[in-house]
């Protein structure tokens, strides 16, 4: 595993950055809606890294006013660059 991210810092849009390590998993979330939704959000990224098989890492997110699903799917791509997979590596049943 090696460090990653993907997304962007343009309004609507999350960058999120993975480094690999660590005691476990430690999300660090950056938005400006973090006392109304920064609870979902991390849950949201809790939830994906974990699917995508990611148990020891730092991931720092910034939010920009992201969307559930472009969450997940910032949370998949960074999860992919970090394990250098093709995305055909993944079952569709994993990506679930």
């Amino acid at each position: 595993m090696k460090a990653s991210c993907a997304g962007t810092l343009e309004s609507g849009d999350i960058r999120i950055e993975i480094i690999p390590g660590g005691q476990g998993m430690k999300v660090e979330l950056h938005s400006s809606v973090a006392n109304q939704f920064g609870h979902h959000i991390k849950s949201i990224l809790e939830a994906t890294a974990r699917q995508s098989g990611l148990d020891d890492c730092v991931i720092t997110a910034v939010d920009k006013g992201a969307l559930d699903c472009t969450i997940e799917a910032r949370m998949r791509t960074a999860a992919l660059r970090a394990f250098e997979a093709d995305p055909d590596f993944y079952s569709l049943e994993m990506i679930k």
